[in-house]
C-alpha cells in the first residue's frame, strides 16, 4: 500500500516537473505567458483529461502522464501561493504599504463592496435568498493574487493599484470565512478573538523580525553557502505563514508580513533571486490544480450557462474598477486596463465557495457551478491581460485628441520620447513644469501613459498634427528623435511659424549641432560632445595628470568647438552646446 502511493506521488511529481520544463521554455520561446500553459497541462493530465481516457484497460499507459492523487498536491499548490506573496512584500516594504493605506481601504474595499452589491441586486432580482446571494456575490467580487500579480507586477501604476485591491480582499478573506462559520454553528465571538490574535501575533512577527533577521541573515552570509541561505529563507517564509495560521488567519498574510519585514535588510535582493525557482514551480503547481478542476465535457455540455455567467461577472467587475479609479483620479487608460485585468474571480473565490457549501448557504450543485465559472475565469485571465492593454490604447488615443483640442498653456512639448525624452520629461516633473510629449510607438505611448507620463501618440512627421499641438501657446519645444533630417526639418518649420519659441534640439555630434542652428533652433545639444569630454577628462585625472591643467584643456576643447559650429552654423553669437553658467 505504502509503495503504491510512493509510486503514484512520484509519477505525480514526475508530471508536474516534466510539465515545468516543457511548458516554461516553450512558451517563453513564443512570448505567450506561461500561466496559459499549467493551466492546459492541468486540463489535460488531470481526471477530467487523460485520466477519464486511462480508465479504460487498453490505454492504462496514460496513468504515466496524467495526476492521479489531486489532493496530495494541493499543499504544494498553496505553498506556491505563499511564497508569492512573500515576493510581493519583497518587493514592497513597510514604508510603501503605510503609504498606500488610503488606496488599500478606500479603492480596495470600494472595488469589493461594491461589485459584490451589485452582483447581489442582481441575484436578488432573481429571486435568490438574501443569504446565498450575498455569499456568492461575495465570492465572484474577489479578483486572482496569484495570476494577475505575476502579469502585472507591483511598480507601474495598474500594478499598484491591482495590489490595492487585492491587499483588500486577502484581509477581508478571514471575517469572510469566519461569517460563513458562524453560520454553520461555529461560535461567532470567535472571530473577535481571531482577529485580536491575529493582530497580537503580527506586531510580535515585526517586533521579533526587525531585532532576529538581520543577525539571522547576516550569520547565513557569511557561511557563503547558497544552501544555508535558502534553507533560513524557506524557514522564516513557513514560520511567519505558521504563525498566521494557527491563530486562524490566512497565511498568505504571514508570508506577505515576512516578505516586508526582509524588504528593509539589505538582504532583501538575495532572498529574492534565491526563493524564485521554488516560487515560480509552487505557482505552476497551483495553476496546474485550476486547470485539473475544468471539466471540458461539462463545460460543453453547459456552455450557454457557464459563458453567460462568466461574462456576467467580467463586464460588472470591470466597469465598477474601471469607474472607481478614475474617480480616484487614475488615468483613462490605467482605469480601463485595471478593470478589465482585474475582473475574473480569483483562486480564493473557491475557498469562500467551499466555506459557503460547507455551512449550507449555498446548494451543492451551486457550488459547482460557479467553481466552474471561477476555473474558466482564471484561465483566461492572460487574456483578459491583453485585452486591457487594447483597451487603454484605445481610450489614451481618445484622451490624446481632447489633449490637442485643448492644449494647456506653458507647457513643454517634447518630439520624441526615448531614454532623451524621458528624462527631461522626468526633469520637468521634478520642478513642476507641465508637459506634453508625443511619440509614433503606440506600443510606448501605452505603456508610459500608464506609468503616469503625459504622452500621446502621434507621427511628429505630419504637419497637421503639429499644427495641432499648440505650439503658440508653449513654453518651449523640445526635439529629441533619433533623426537627423527630421530634426531639422520640424527645427526650420516650426521656427518659420513661431520665431519666439524657445527650441532647443538633441543633436549627434557638432557637425549636425550646426546643421540645426542654422535651422533656428535656441539651443543644440551634441550627444557625444560631453561624454567624449568628461571620458577625456577621467581618463587624464586616472593617469595621474593635475586636476587643474585638465580641466582648462577641456574647456580650451569645447571653446574650439563652440567656434568650429558658430562658423558652421553661421551664427552671429557662440553656442552655449546646452552648457549654463549658474546666476
Amino acid at each position: 500500500m505504502a509503495s503504491e502511493f510512493d509510486t503514484s506521488s512520484l509519477g505525480d511529481a514526475l508530471v508536474i516537473l516534466g510539465a515545468a520544463g516543457i511548458v516554461i521554455p516553450t512558451f517563453a520561446r513564443f512570448k505567450i505567458n506561461p500561466v496559459i500553459g499549467f493551466i492546459l497541462v492541468g486540463i489535460i493530465a488531470g481526471p477530467f483529461g487523460l485520466g477519464q481516457l486511462a480508465v479504460n484497460r487498453e490505454l492504462r499507459w496514460l496513468e504515466h502522464f496524467t495526476i492521479q492523487d489531486t489532493e496530495a498536491i494541493t499543499p504544494f499548490a498553496d505553498f506556491g501561493v505563499i511564497l508569492l506573496l512573500f515576493a510581493i512584500g519583497l518587493e514592497l516594504s513597510i514604508k510603501r504599504l503605510v503609504a498606500m493605506r488610503r488606496m488599500v481601504f478606500g479603492i480596495g474595499a470600494a472595488e469589493m463592496l461594491g461589485t459584490a452589491a451589485i452582483i447581489g441586486m442582481v441575484l436578488i432580482a432573481f429571486d435568490w435568498p438574501m443569504r446565498s446571494a450575498a455569499a456568492l456575490s461575495l465570492a465572484l467580487a474577489m479578483s486572482s493574487t496569484a495570476i494577475v500579480l505575476p502579469i502585472s507586477g507591483t511598480k507601474s501604476a495598474v500594478g499598484r493599484a491591482a495590489l490595492a485591491m487585492l491587499l483588500f480582499e486577502d484581509v477581508a478573506l478571514v471575517p469572510m470565512l469566519f461569517i460563513f462559520g458562524s453560520v454553520g454553528g461555529a461560535d461567532v465571538a470567535g472571530l473577535t478573538n481571531v482577529m485580536l490574535l491575529g493582530i497580537g501575533v503580527i506586531v510580535v512577527m515585526m517586533v521579533v523580525g526587525r531585532i532576529a533577521l538581520p543577525p539571522l541573515f547576516a550569520q547565513a552570509a557569511r557561511t557563503k553557502n547558497p544552501e544555508v541561505f535558502l534553507a533560513i529563507s524557506l524557514l522564516v517564509v513557513i514560520l511567519a505563514a505558521s504563525a498566521t495560521s494557527a491563530v486562524g488567519l490566512s497565511p498568505i498574510l504571514g508570508a506577505l508580513v515576512a516578505g516586508l519585514l526582509i524588504a528593509e535588510t539589505e538582504y532583501h535582493s538575495e532572498v529574492e533571486v534565491i526563493t524564485a525557482p521554488f516560487r515560480g514551480l509552487g505557482l505552476g503547481v497551483f495553476l496546474i490544480t485550476v486547470g485539473m478542476r475544468i471539466n471540458v465535457v461539462e463545460v460543453l455540455q453547459n456552455w450557454p450557462l457557464l459563458l453567460g455567467g462568466l461574462f456576467g461577472v467580467l463586464i460588472v467587475k470591470a466597469i465598477v474598477t474601471g469607474i472607481l479609479l478614475r474617480l480616484a483620479g487614475a488615468r483613462r487608460g490605467v482605469a480601463a486596463e485595471t478593470g478589465v485585468l482585474m475582473a475574473s474571480p480569483s483562486e480564493t473565490t473557491l475557498i469562500v465557495l467551499g466555506a459557503a457549501g460547507t455551512a449550507g448557504v449555498l446548494a451543492s450543485d451551486t457550488v459547482a457551478f460557479w467553481s466552474a465559472v471561477t476555473a474558466l475565469g482564471l484561465s483566461i485571465t492572460p487574456f483578459l491581460a491583453s485585452l486591457g492593454r487594447l483597451a487603454a490604447r484605445r481610450v489614451e488615443k481618445e484622451a490624446a485628441t481632447e489633449s490637442l483640442e485643448d492644449p494647456a498653456k506653458g507647457r513643454t512639448v517634447i518630439f520624441g520620447f526615448g531614454r532623451v525624452g524621458r528624462m527631461v520629461a522626468d526633469m520637468m516633473s521634478e520642478h513642476d513644469r507641465p508637459y506634453l510629449a508625443v511619440d509614433s510607438d503606440i506600443d510606448t505611448c501605452a505603456r508610459l501613459r500608464a506609468e503616469g507620463y503625459d504622452i500621446l501618440y502621434g507621427d511628429v512627421a505630419r504637419a497637421e498634427l503639429v499644427d495641432r499641438l499648440g505650439l503658440d501657446k508653449a513654453a518651449a519645444l523640445v526635439l529629441t528623435m533619433d533623426d537627423p533630417v527630421l530634426t531639422a526639418r520640424l527645427a526650420r518649420r516650426v521656427r518659420s511659424q513661431h520665431p519666439d519659441l524657445p527650441i532647443i534640439a538633441r543633436a549627434r555630434d557638432s557637425v549636425h549641432a550646426a546643421k540645426l542652428y542654422k535651422a533656428g533652433v535656441t539651443d543644440a545639444v551634441p550627444e557625444t560632445l560631453e561624454s567624449s569630454l568628461q571620458l577625456s577628462e577621467a581618463v587624464l585625472v586616472d593617469i595621474g595628470l593635475a586636476m587643474g591643467p585638465v580641466i582648462a584643456s577641456i574647456h580650451e576643447k569645447r571653446s574650439e568647438l563652440r567656434a568650429q559650429i558658430m562658423k558652421e552654423g553661421e551664427l552671429t553669437h557662440e553656442p552655449s552646446l546646452g552648457k549654463r553658467k549658474p546666476g
